[in-house]
Protein backbone atom coordinates (compact mmCIF):
# COMPACT_ATOMS: atom_id res chain seq x y z
CA UNK A 1 0.00 0.00 0.00
CA UNK A 2 2.45 2.21 0.91
CA UNK A 3 4.85 1.76 -2.25
CA UNK A 4 1.21 2.10 -3.94
CA UNK A 5 1.09 5.92 -2.20
CA UNK A 6 4.44 6.62 -3.65
CA UNK A 7 4.16 5.89 -6.99
CA UNK A 8 0.75 7.93 -7.10
CA UNK A 9 2.57 11.11 -5.77
CA UNK A 10 5.26 10.58 -8.37
CA UNK A 11 3.31 10.88 -10.70
CA UNK A 12 1.10 13.74 -9.49
CA UNK A 13 4.17 15.47 -9.59
CA UNK A 14 5.21 14.54 -12.61
CA UNK A 15 1.92 15.60 -14.27
CA UNK A 16 1.68 19.50 -12.07
CA UNK A 17 5.54 20.05 -13.84
CA UNK A 18 4.55 19.16 -17.36
CA UNK A 19 1.66 21.41 -16.57
CA UNK A 20 3.26 24.23 -15.47
CA UNK A 21 5.91 23.78 -18.39
CA UNK A 22 3.31 24.17 -21.07
CA UNK A 23 2.07 27.36 -19.16
CA UNK A 24 5.52 28.61 -19.25
CA UNK A 25 5.53 27.78 -22.98
CA UNK A 26 1.98 29.26 -23.86
CA UNK A 27 3.06 32.28 -21.67
CA UNK A 28 6.10 33.24 -23.96
CA UNK A 29 4.61 32.20 -27.08
CA UNK A 30 1.99 34.91 -25.92
CA UNK A 31 4.54 37.35 -25.75
CA UNK A 32 5.97 36.68 -28.72
CA UNK A 33 4.30 39.29 -31.34
CA UNK A 34 5.54 38.20 -34.21
CA UNK A 35 3.41 35.03 -33.93
CA UNK A 36 -0.24 34.96 -35.21
CA UNK A 37 -2.95 36.62 -33.58
CA UNK A 38 -5.35 33.31 -34.78
CA UNK A 39 -3.19 31.37 -33.05
CA UNK A 40 -4.15 32.05 -29.57
CA UNK A 41 -7.58 32.95 -29.84
CA UNK A 42 -10.87 32.30 -31.83
CA UNK A 43 -11.59 35.85 -32.19
CA UNK A 44 -10.59 35.67 -36.12
CA UNK A 45 -14.12 34.71 -36.77
CA UNK A 46 -15.20 38.46 -36.09
CA UNK A 47 -12.82 39.67 -38.27
CA UNK A 48 -14.27 42.12 -41.17
CA UNK A 49 -13.01 40.99 -44.58
CA UNK A 50 -13.80 42.86 -47.94
CA UNK A 51 -16.17 39.97 -48.83
CA UNK A 52 -18.43 40.96 -45.91
CA UNK A 53 -19.12 44.02 -47.62
CA UNK A 54 -20.84 45.51 -51.08
CA UNK A 55 -18.94 47.74 -54.03
CA UNK A 56 -17.27 50.15 -50.67
CA UNK A 57 -15.11 47.59 -50.13
CA UNK A 58 -13.04 48.66 -53.16
CA UNK A 59 -11.82 51.66 -51.39
CA UNK A 60 -8.12 51.97 -49.32
CA UNK A 61 -9.25 52.61 -45.94
CA UNK A 62 -6.35 52.67 -44.69
CA UNK A 63 -4.84 55.56 -47.16
CA UNK A 64 -8.21 57.06 -46.68
CA UNK A 65 -7.81 57.41 -42.85
CA UNK A 66 -4.21 59.05 -43.66
CA UNK A 67 -5.69 61.74 -45.69
CA UNK A 68 -4.23 60.20 -49.03
CA UNK A 69 -5.26 62.49 -52.11
CA UNK A 70 -5.33 59.48 -54.70
CA UNK A 71 -7.26 57.30 -52.06
CA UNK A 72 -9.75 60.03 -51.85
CA UNK A 73 -10.17 60.78 -55.23
CA UNK A 74 -10.75 57.25 -56.62
CA UNK A 75 -13.07 56.83 -53.28
CA UNK A 76 -15.22 60.08 -54.92
CA UNK A 77 -15.34 58.62 -58.20
CA UNK A 78 -16.59 55.33 -57.45
CA UNK A 79 -19.36 56.49 -55.45
CA UNK A 80 -20.63 58.44 -58.47
CA UNK A 81 -20.58 54.94 -60.80
CA UNK A 82 -24.11 53.40 -61.60
CA UNK A 83 -23.06 49.85 -60.39
CA UNK A 84 -21.82 51.57 -56.94
CA UNK A 85 -25.40 53.49 -56.75
CA UNK A 86 -27.22 50.37 -57.57
CA UNK A 87 -25.68 47.85 -55.09
CA UNK A 88 -25.84 49.76 -52.23
CA UNK A 89 -29.37 49.93 -52.17
CA UNK A 90 -30.47 47.59 -49.46
CA UNK A 91 -34.11 46.95 -49.19
CA UNK A 92 -35.87 46.68 -45.82
CA UNK A 93 -37.63 43.01 -46.97
CA UNK A 94 -33.87 42.30 -47.00
CA UNK A 95 -33.65 42.22 -43.36
CA UNK A 96 -37.07 40.74 -42.61
CA UNK A 97 -35.97 37.25 -45.11
CA UNK A 98 -32.18 37.25 -42.94
CA UNK A 99 -33.55 37.47 -39.46
CA UNK A 100 -35.80 34.52 -40.05
CA UNK A 101 -33.07 32.62 -38.75
CA UNK A 102 -31.11 34.48 -35.88
CA UNK A 103 -28.39 32.25 -34.81
CA UNK A 104 -27.54 32.42 -38.80
CA UNK A 105 -28.00 36.36 -39.03
CA UNK A 106 -25.82 36.88 -36.10
CA UNK A 107 -23.20 34.83 -37.10
CA UNK A 108 -22.89 36.22 -41.09
CA UNK A 109 -22.85 39.55 -39.46
CA UNK A 110 -20.22 38.89 -36.88
CA UNK A 111 -21.94 40.74 -33.95
CA UNK A 112 -20.06 40.78 -30.85
CA UNK A 113 -22.16 38.07 -28.65
CA UNK A 114 -19.72 37.64 -25.71
CA UNK A 115 -18.14 40.34 -23.52
CA UNK A 116 -14.42 41.07 -24.97
CA UNK A 117 -13.16 41.87 -21.48
CA UNK A 118 -14.24 41.63 -18.02
CA UNK A 119 -13.56 45.81 -17.48
CA UNK A 120 -16.67 45.91 -20.54
CA UNK A 121 -18.35 43.39 -18.60
CA UNK A 122 -18.92 45.36 -15.49
CA UNK A 123 -19.82 48.47 -16.71
CA UNK A 124 -22.64 47.94 -18.93
CA UNK A 125 -24.19 50.86 -20.82
CA UNK A 126 -27.60 51.99 -21.54
CA UNK A 127 -28.96 53.10 -25.44
CA UNK A 128 -31.96 54.90 -26.41
CA UNK A 129 -31.86 54.62 -30.52
CA UNK A 130 -34.66 56.92 -32.14
CA UNK A 131 -34.78 56.13 -36.29
CA UNK A 132 -38.02 56.87 -38.57
CA UNK A 133 -36.12 55.59 -41.87
CA UNK A 134 -32.49 54.02 -43.26
CA UNK A 135 -33.15 50.61 -42.04
CA UNK A 136 -29.28 49.96 -43.24
CA UNK A 137 -27.50 52.92 -40.96
CA UNK A 138 -29.81 51.77 -37.80
CA UNK A 139 -28.72 48.09 -38.89
CA UNK A 140 -24.62 48.70 -39.30
CA UNK A 141 -25.16 51.11 -36.23
CA UNK A 142 -26.97 48.73 -34.04
CA UNK A 143 -23.56 45.86 -35.36
CA UNK A 144 -21.22 48.59 -34.00
CA UNK A 145 -22.11 49.04 -31.12
CA UNK A 146 -23.59 45.98 -29.92
CA UNK A 147 -22.22 43.82 -26.63
CA UNK A 148 -24.08 41.69 -24.86
CA UNK A 149 -23.94 43.30 -21.22
CA UNK A 150 -25.41 46.22 -22.74
CA UNK A 151 -28.78 47.14 -22.94
CA UNK A 152 -30.82 48.87 -26.07
CA UNK A 153 -34.62 50.25 -26.72
CA UNK A 154 -35.27 50.93 -30.35
CA UNK A 155 -37.96 53.61 -31.18
CA UNK A 156 -39.39 53.56 -34.66
CA UNK A 157 -41.55 57.05 -35.08
CA UNK A 158 -45.23 56.04 -35.90
CA UNK A 159 -45.03 57.85 -38.84
CA UNK A 160 -42.52 55.43 -40.43
CA UNK A 161 -43.32 53.02 -43.39
CA UNK A 162 -44.51 49.55 -42.39
CA UNK A 163 -41.35 47.99 -44.04
CA UNK A 164 -39.06 49.95 -41.79
CA UNK A 165 -40.64 49.43 -38.61
CA UNK A 166 -41.05 45.40 -39.64
CA UNK A 167 -37.80 45.24 -40.35
CA UNK A 168 -36.49 46.65 -37.44
CA UNK A 169 -38.86 44.59 -35.18
CA UNK A 170 -37.00 41.81 -36.81
CA UNK A 171 -33.63 42.73 -36.64
CA UNK A 172 -34.36 43.64 -32.60
CA UNK A 173 -35.97 40.41 -32.05
CA UNK A 174 -33.12 38.63 -32.69
CA UNK A 175 -31.70 39.90 -29.44
CA UNK A 176 -31.99 39.30 -25.88
CA UNK A 177 -31.10 42.72 -24.60
CA UNK A 178 -32.67 45.04 -27.25
CA UNK A 179 -36.12 45.88 -27.30
CA UNK A 180 -38.36 48.10 -29.17
CA UNK A 181 -40.21 51.10 -26.75
CA UNK A 182 -42.99 50.09 -24.72
CA UNK A 183 -44.86 53.48 -26.04
CA UNK A 184 -43.89 54.55 -29.42
CA UNK A 185 -44.77 58.37 -30.31
CA UNK A 186 -44.98 60.10 -33.80
CA UNK A 187 -42.01 62.36 -34.11
CA UNK A 188 -42.62 66.08 -34.76
CA UNK A 189 -39.35 68.19 -35.88
CA UNK A 190 -38.35 70.37 -33.45
CA UNK A 191 -41.28 69.71 -31.23
CA UNK A 192 -41.95 68.18 -27.96
CA UNK A 193 -42.89 64.36 -29.44
CA UNK A 194 -38.80 63.92 -30.22
CA UNK A 195 -37.86 64.81 -26.25
CA UNK A 196 -40.96 62.08 -25.42
CA UNK A 197 -39.27 59.23 -27.87
CA UNK A 198 -36.22 59.42 -25.50
CA UNK A 199 -38.11 59.66 -22.45
CA UNK A 200 -40.16 56.74 -23.03
CA UNK A 201 -37.12 54.77 -23.58
CA UNK A 202 -35.16 56.10 -20.68
CA UNK A 203 -38.23 54.84 -18.30
CA UNK A 204 -38.40 51.40 -20.20
CA UNK A 205 -34.11 51.16 -19.69
CA UNK A 206 -34.56 52.54 -16.31
CA UNK A 207 -36.88 49.56 -15.19
CA UNK A 208 -35.62 46.90 -17.41
CA UNK A 209 -32.39 46.92 -15.60
CA UNK A 210 -30.19 48.54 -12.61
CA UNK A 211 -27.13 47.32 -13.34
CA UNK A 212 -26.33 49.96 -16.42
CA UNK A 213 -23.59 53.00 -15.74
CA UNK A 214 -24.47 55.28 -18.18
CA UNK A 215 -27.46 56.21 -20.70
CA UNK A 216 -26.29 57.32 -24.63
CA UNK A 217 -28.87 58.61 -27.02
CA UNK A 218 -28.68 58.25 -30.79
CA UNK A 219 -30.63 58.58 -33.79
CA UNK A 220 -30.08 56.45 -37.08
CA UNK A 221 -27.80 58.31 -38.64
CA UNK A 222 -25.08 58.67 -35.50
CA UNK A 223 -21.84 56.21 -36.16
CA UNK A 224 -19.67 55.62 -33.06
CA UNK A 225 -15.93 56.61 -32.97
CA UNK A 226 -14.91 54.64 -30.50
CA UNK A 227 -14.70 51.07 -29.61
CA UNK A 228 -16.56 49.72 -26.42
CA UNK A 229 -13.70 49.66 -24.08
CA UNK A 230 -12.65 53.41 -25.34
CA UNK A 231 -16.00 53.90 -24.17
CA UNK A 232 -15.95 52.37 -20.65
CA UNK A 233 -12.65 54.11 -20.05
CA UNK A 234 -13.78 57.27 -21.31
CA UNK A 235 -17.44 57.37 -19.06
CA UNK A 236 -14.88 55.73 -16.16
CA UNK A 237 -12.56 58.91 -15.97
CA UNK A 238 -15.62 61.29 -15.67
CA UNK A 239 -15.94 59.64 -12.09
CA UNK A 240 -19.83 60.38 -12.12
CA UNK A 241 -19.92 63.27 -14.26
CA UNK A 242 -22.19 63.73 -17.00
CA UNK A 243 -20.97 64.89 -21.03
CA UNK A 244 -23.00 67.21 -22.67
CA UNK A 245 -23.41 70.60 -23.93
CA UNK A 246 -24.81 73.10 -21.84
CA UNK A 247 -24.27 76.95 -22.13
CA UNK A 248 -26.17 79.88 -21.60
CA UNK A 249 -29.14 80.66 -23.74
CA UNK A 250 -28.15 82.77 -27.25
CA UNK A 251 -30.57 86.19 -27.41
CA UNK A 252 -31.07 84.62 -30.81
CA UNK A 253 -32.95 81.41 -29.38
CA UNK A 254 -34.79 83.26 -26.48
CA UNK A 255 -37.80 83.26 -28.79
CA UNK A 256 -38.04 79.42 -28.43
CA UNK A 257 -38.68 79.52 -24.92
CA UNK A 258 -40.75 83.06 -24.63
CA UNK A 259 -43.64 81.95 -27.28
CA UNK A 260 -46.17 79.14 -27.11
CA UNK A 261 -46.04 76.50 -29.95
CA UNK A 262 -48.30 73.80 -31.18
CA UNK A 263 -47.77 71.15 -33.25
CA UNK A 264 -50.65 71.28 -36.61
CA UNK A 265 -50.57 69.24 -39.35
CA UNK A 266 -47.25 67.69 -38.16
CA UNK A 267 -45.18 70.74 -38.04
CA UNK A 268 -44.43 73.17 -35.35
CA UNK A 269 -45.89 77.03 -35.08
CA UNK A 270 -46.36 79.58 -33.01
CA UNK A 271 -48.91 80.91 -31.45
CA UNK A 272 -47.73 84.33 -31.02
CA UNK A 273 -48.85 83.95 -27.17
CA UNK A 274 -46.24 84.41 -24.76
CA UNK A 275 -45.05 81.56 -22.16
CA UNK A 276 -44.65 82.05 -18.13
CA UNK A 277 -41.43 81.97 -16.61
CA UNK A 278 -39.31 79.09 -16.23
CA UNK A 279 -40.69 76.76 -13.26
CA UNK A 280 -38.95 77.42 -10.29
CA UNK A 281 -37.12 79.96 -11.69
CA UNK A 282 -34.87 77.75 -13.29
CA UNK A 283 -31.75 79.58 -15.93
CA UNK A 284 -32.62 77.95 -19.01
CA UNK A 285 -29.25 76.31 -20.69
CA UNK A 286 -28.80 75.75 -24.54
CA UNK A 287 -27.51 72.44 -25.54
CA UNK A 288 -28.26 69.47 -28.03
CA UNK A 289 -30.47 66.52 -27.72
CA UNK A 290 -27.39 64.07 -27.36
CA UNK A 291 -26.13 63.33 -23.97
CA UNK A 292 -23.86 60.84 -22.33
CA UNK A 293 -25.30 60.90 -18.50
CA UNK A 294 -25.07 58.68 -15.11
CA UNK A 295 -27.75 56.49 -14.26
CA UNK A 296 -28.55 58.84 -11.24
CA UNK A 297 -29.20 61.60 -13.61
CA UNK A 298 -32.31 59.41 -15.52
CA UNK A 299 -33.75 58.74 -12.08
CA UNK A 300 -33.96 62.41 -11.61
CA UNK A 301 -35.53 62.94 -15.16
CA UNK A 302 -37.99 60.28 -14.28
CA UNK A 303 -38.96 61.39 -10.38
CA UNK A 304 -37.44 65.05 -9.23
CA UNK A 305 -40.32 67.07 -8.54
CA UNK A 306 -38.61 70.21 -10.08
CA UNK A 307 -37.60 68.78 -13.37
CA UNK A 308 -41.11 66.88 -13.88
CA UNK A 309 -42.48 70.57 -13.59
CA UNK A 310 -39.63 71.55 -16.22
CA UNK A 311 -40.43 68.80 -18.31
CA UNK A 312 -44.43 70.11 -18.34
CA UNK A 313 -43.42 73.65 -18.81
CA UNK A 314 -41.25 72.85 -21.97
CA UNK A 315 -43.78 70.89 -24.18
CA UNK A 316 -45.14 73.83 -26.20
CA UNK A 317 -41.86 75.67 -26.36
CA UNK A 318 -39.83 75.22 -29.95
CA UNK A 319 -37.13 72.40 -30.18
CA UNK A 320 -37.47 71.11 -26.34
CA UNK A 321 -34.64 68.99 -27.32
CA UNK A 322 -32.17 71.59 -27.49
CA UNK A 323 -32.07 73.13 -23.87
CA UNK A 324 -34.02 70.55 -21.58
CA UNK A 325 -31.03 68.22 -21.20
CA UNK A 326 -28.74 70.48 -21.05
CA UNK A 327 -30.88 73.08 -18.01
CA UNK A 328 -30.93 69.72 -16.20
CA UNK A 329 -27.59 69.44 -16.09
CA UNK A 330 -27.11 72.67 -14.22
CA UNK A 331 -29.73 71.44 -12.17
CA UNK A 332 -28.54 71.59 -8.09
CA UNK A 333 -28.23 68.17 -6.70
CA UNK A 334 -28.96 65.74 -10.31
CA UNK A 335 -26.20 63.33 -9.81
CA UNK A 336 -23.31 64.71 -12.12
CA UNK A 337 -24.94 68.10 -12.92
CA UNK A 338 -22.53 71.55 -13.13
CA UNK A 339 -23.13 74.72 -11.38
CA UNK A 340 -25.57 77.22 -13.30
CA UNK A 341 -22.65 79.86 -13.15
CA UNK A 342 -21.12 80.27 -17.10
CA UNK A 343 -17.76 79.39 -15.99
CA UNK A 344 -19.44 75.73 -15.87
CA UNK A 345 -20.50 75.87 -19.38
CA UNK A 346 -19.51 73.46 -21.80
CA UNK A 347 -19.48 73.47 -25.77
CA UNK A 348 -20.34 70.43 -27.91
CA UNK A 349 -17.21 70.44 -29.00
CA UNK A 350 -15.52 69.94 -25.30
CA UNK A 351 -18.32 67.40 -24.67
CA UNK A 352 -17.69 63.89 -25.79
CA UNK A 353 -21.54 62.91 -26.47
CA UNK A 354 -21.84 63.79 -30.33
CA UNK A 355 -19.60 65.43 -33.09
CA UNK A 356 -21.30 67.19 -35.34
CA UNK A 357 -20.43 69.89 -38.77
CA UNK A 358 -22.57 72.64 -38.90
CA UNK A 359 -22.06 74.59 -42.09
CA UNK A 360 -21.77 78.01 -40.72
CA UNK A 361 -18.93 76.44 -38.40
CA UNK A 362 -17.09 74.91 -41.37
CA UNK A 363 -14.11 76.91 -43.28
CA UNK A 364 -10.48 76.42 -44.27
CA UNK A 365 -9.34 79.46 -42.27
CA UNK A 366 -7.67 79.64 -38.63
CA UNK A 367 -11.17 81.30 -37.30
CA UNK A 368 -13.14 77.99 -38.68
CA UNK A 369 -14.37 75.51 -35.77
CA UNK A 370 -13.73 72.93 -38.16
CA UNK A 371 -12.68 71.86 -41.72
CA UNK A 372 -14.99 71.76 -44.75
CA UNK A 373 -17.60 68.94 -45.35
CA UNK A 374 -16.25 66.73 -47.66
CA UNK A 375 -20.02 65.09 -48.59
CA UNK A 376 -23.27 66.87 -48.39
CA UNK A 377 -25.52 69.14 -46.04
CA UNK A 378 -28.97 68.22 -44.74
CA UNK A 379 -30.35 71.09 -42.69
CA UNK A 380 -27.17 72.84 -42.46
CA UNK A 381 -25.19 69.25 -41.05
CA UNK A 382 -22.94 67.72 -43.07
CA UNK A 383 -23.21 64.38 -43.91
CA UNK A 384 -19.83 63.05 -44.11
CA UNK A 385 -17.74 61.89 -46.96
CA UNK A 386 -14.58 60.10 -47.30
CA UNK A 387 -12.88 63.16 -46.93
CA UNK A 388 -13.79 63.40 -43.31
CA UNK A 389 -12.44 60.02 -41.85
CA UNK A 390 -9.26 61.38 -41.06
CA UNK A 391 -10.52 64.50 -38.63
CA UNK A 392 -12.76 62.57 -37.38
CA UNK A 393 -10.90 59.82 -35.85
CA UNK A 394 -8.56 63.21 -34.33
CA UNK A 395 -11.58 63.89 -32.44
CA UNK A 396 -12.72 62.62 -28.92
CA UNK A 397 -16.24 62.39 -29.17
CA UNK A 398 -17.93 58.77 -29.06
CA UNK A 399 -19.80 59.70 -31.96
CA UNK A 400 -20.62 61.64 -34.55
CA UNK A 401 -23.80 62.53 -36.78
CA UNK A 402 -24.51 62.30 -39.73
CA UNK A 403 -23.81 59.21 -41.68
CA UNK A 404 -26.22 57.97 -44.84
CA UNK A 405 -25.22 54.44 -46.37
CA UNK A 406 -27.88 55.10 -48.96
CA UNK A 407 -26.00 57.47 -50.36
CA UNK A 408 -22.03 56.94 -49.16
CA UNK A 409 -21.59 54.04 -47.18
CA UNK A 410 -17.76 54.30 -47.28
CA UNK A 411 -16.90 56.58 -44.37
CA UNK A 412 -19.34 53.65 -42.36
CA UNK A 413 -17.12 51.03 -44.27
CA UNK A 414 -13.91 52.77 -43.05
CA UNK A 415 -15.24 53.40 -39.44
CA UNK A 416 -16.28 49.52 -39.38
CA UNK A 417 -13.01 47.89 -40.33
CA UNK A 418 -11.10 50.17 -37.83
CA UNK A 419 -13.09 50.04 -34.82
CA UNK A 420 -13.29 46.29 -35.58
CA UNK A 421 -10.08 45.49 -35.39
CA UNK A 422 -9.05 47.87 -32.58
CA UNK A 423 -11.64 46.27 -30.70
CA UNK A 424 -10.16 42.83 -31.52
CA UNK A 425 -6.56 43.72 -30.88
CA UNK A 426 -7.66 45.19 -27.88
CA UNK A 427 -9.46 42.12 -26.41
CA UNK A 428 -5.81 40.12 -27.22
CA UNK A 429 -4.05 42.80 -24.85
CA UNK A 430 -6.28 41.90 -22.09
CA UNK A 431 -5.31 39.49 -19.05
CA UNK A 432 -4.15 36.44 -20.95
CA UNK A 433 -5.76 33.72 -18.79
CA UNK A 434 -9.64 35.86 -18.92
CA UNK A 435 -12.09 34.07 -20.48
CA UNK A 436 -15.26 35.36 -21.34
Amino acid sequence: MRLYKQSWWKLLLVLTVALGSLCMVFLALKLDTSLPLDLFHSHSWLEYNDYDFGPESMCNCSAIQQGDREALKEAKLLTITKYFRKTIQIPDEYYINQTQDCRKFKSMRKYITFPLSKEEEDFPLAYSIVVHHKVQNFERLLRAIYAPQNIYCVHVDKKSQPSVQASIESIVSCFPNVFMVSQAVSVVYAGWPRVQADLNCMADLYKASAEWKYFINLCGQDFPLKTNLEMVRMLRSLKGGNSLESENLPAGKKWRITTVHKISNGTIKSTGKSKSQSPFNLPIKSGNAYIVVTRGYIRSVLEDTRIQALIEWSKDTYSPDEFLWATIQRIPGVPGSTRPHAKYDQTDINAIARLVKWRWHEGSQDSAVYPECQGSHVRSICVYGAGDLQWLLENHHLFANKFDTYRDPIPVFCLEKHLRQKALAESEAEDFFWSP
